[in-house]
């Protein structure tokens, strides 16, 4: 069984990238083939400084490692590295209809937010992405449930192009986390949690004890004082109740029994401290791996050369089949 999955180098992760995404990498890798990637091309279609493109790659890789990625046992790499990624996409760009690309709920929203910035990159950033699957012959994609709806669109797209020109590639399927896919906003439950929003509404991944404490102080909760999961009723502490069960591997059940008439106050205390120990870790280790750059260059070579590899025998099945060889 093969995964594939990647992240866009856009800054820093916040806690609900690494529960929605990343923790579920960290298990998968133990029991599938996976490969993960660092998907530069695709942070071009929205604003950004070219400038700091590389630390922001160089600091999602240290990123990919502190969470626990191992890279004896996956492959992960910088998308641009791998020429084929490009060259698919185009290939591909050539049979895939307007009108799903422009449906993409994704391209809509972007489109919206930044409206000086509306590019064909954007318009075509799911051809990029089912390029990226296919590439691999992915069996499973794990990804947010706002990224449901390109997944699917890889499956349409390879099922076209195996009717049209043969049988090339796989139909993957996608793999939605069972909790924590949707990690809200500490500020706005309503909204999904998002670096590009104000910084208390997100927790970093390397934040200081203190960050962590004025953040978890500061988040919204509801009216009442009863810790309870009810997602359309309590929002605010429904939100915390998840992030307090993931990061303690407890189930929610048995945090509402324990904080019964306890009152918001000492649950978020106890989730502050429960943050703080759980994050540790990451911070020492984010400090011992940004002085070994020549270690991480070696990793994303290693990982280019073992996904060029897999990407190369695809496209050379793409090209015969579609008469360009």
């Amino acid at each position: 069984m093969r995964v594939f999955s990647g992240i866009r180098p856009t800054g820093e992760l916040h806690i609900g990238n690494y529960l929605g995404a990343i923790k579920q990498w960290i298990t998968l890798q133990e029991k599938a083939e996976c490969i993960f990637c660092v998907v530069d091309l695709h942070a071009i279609t929205t604003p950004y400084k070219p400038e700091k493109l590389q630390k922001n790659i160089r600091d999602l890789t240290i990123t990919y490692l502190v969470a626990g990625l191992d890279p004896k046992k996956c492959i992960f790499f910088v998308q641009s590295q791998v020429q084929e990624h490009s060259e698919l996409a185009w290939l591909l760009g050539t049979i895939t209809p307007l009108g799903e690309l422009q449906r993409m709920v994704q391209f809509k929203e972007k489109a919206k937010k930044h409206q000086e910035y509306v590019n064909a990159g954007l318009l075509n950033y799911p051809i990029l992405m089912a390029a990226d699957i296919l590439l691999y012959q992915t069996d499973l994609v794990p990804v947010g449930k706002d990224q449901q709806q390109h997944v699917e669109l890889a499956r349409i797209i390879a099922r076209k192009f195996n009717k049209t020109f043969g049988k090339a590639f796989k139909e993957p399927k996608v793999l939605l986390p069972k909790i924590g896919e949707k990690i809200m906003s500490l500020t706005a439950p309503t909204k999904k949690m998002s670096k590009t929003d104000n910084p208390d509404s997100y927790i970093d991944l390397f934040d200081s004890p203190q960050a962590i404490k004025n953040k978890i102080i500061a988040s919204q909760t509801d009216s009442g004082k009863e810790i309870k999961y009810n997602v359309s009723k309590k929002p605010g502490i429904s939100n915390l109740l998840t992030i307090y069960s993931l990061f303690s591997n407890s189930p929610i059940k048995e945090i509402e029994k324990e904080f019964r008439g306890k009152g918001y106050q000492i649950f978020k205390e106890k989730l502050t401290k429960l943050l703080i120990k759980k994050l540790e870790p990451f911070r020492k280790k984010k400090k011992e791996l940004e002085a070994r750059q020549t270690l991480l260059e070696k990793i994303l070579e290693d990982g280019r050369k073992r996904a060029q590899t897999i990407a190369q025998k695809t496209m050379r099945k793409v090209r015969k089949n579609m008469g360009l060889i």
